[in-house]
């Protein structure tokens, strides 16, 4: 499960993304336009020390894309490259927002998803002592029934940024489709795909693959 906070962000999430995606070389959309949310999942931090979200947002008509966010309370090492911003949170303070393909922990979270059957962590606040459930923005769904015991994805070998981004861990592959929608990518293995407000069919969004 993933508790949020009824809280502001300085700048916001799409702030951030509008001023990041364009210099992107996956990013398809009209620059200087700012982007809207199409929708998002989110995955758990068994640590419970990092946010996970997945945002698939888009600029004007332009196509959907989908970015992965991590969000630390410090640095993570060796990800400068990765960095989406910096925003300060009103009850969380000051947060890193990384592109999530470069994080170890995102890594893990997909793969256990995708290969496990376990889909998307229900959202909540927390209200006056009471769980208070949010109803999610979009629909995601894996396509195999799932392992009870998948391998640990270990360390994170290689990222390759493109149209689909590869991520390569010690154990398991992972391709994250950058504009989901757009069309057959030629990519096997187990599925995560979604559908959102404006998609109605499911269409890929990630893919998994033990080495």
């Amino acid at each position: 499960m993933a508790l949020l906070h009824r809280a502001t962000l300085r700048p916001t999430k799409l702030d951030l993304l509008t001023a990041w995606l364009p210099d992107r070389q996956w990013f398809a959309g009209p620059k200087g336009v700012e982007v809207v949310s199409r929708g998002a999942y989110r995955f758990d931090d068994p640590a419970g020390e990092v946010g996970i979200e997945t945002m698939l947002v888009a600029a004007a008509d332009g196509p959907v894309h989908q970015v992965p966010l991590t969000y630390r309370a410090s640095p993570l090492d060796g990800a400068e490259q990765w960095l989406v911003g910096t925003t300060e949170h009103s009850a969380l303070g000051r947060r890193w927002v990384y592109d999530g393909c470069a994080d170890p922990v995102y890594a893990a979270a997909l793969a256990h998803a995708i290969l496990t059957g376990g889909g998307q962590a229900e959202e909540y606040f927390e209200v006056d002592g009471r769980r208070e459930v949010r109803e999610p923005t979009m629909t995601i769904e894996v396509s195999e029934t799932g392992s009870d015991n998948p391998p640990p994805v270990g360390a994170l070998r290689r990222v390759v940024d493109g149209d689909s981004t590869l991520i390569s861990t010690d154990t398991v592959e992972l391709v994250v489709v950058r504009r989901p929608g757009a069309g057959a990518d030629g990519t096997t293995g187990a599925t995560l795909s979604g559908r959102w407000d404006g998609q109605p069919t499911s269409v890929p969004l990630a893919y998994a693959r033990v080495r």
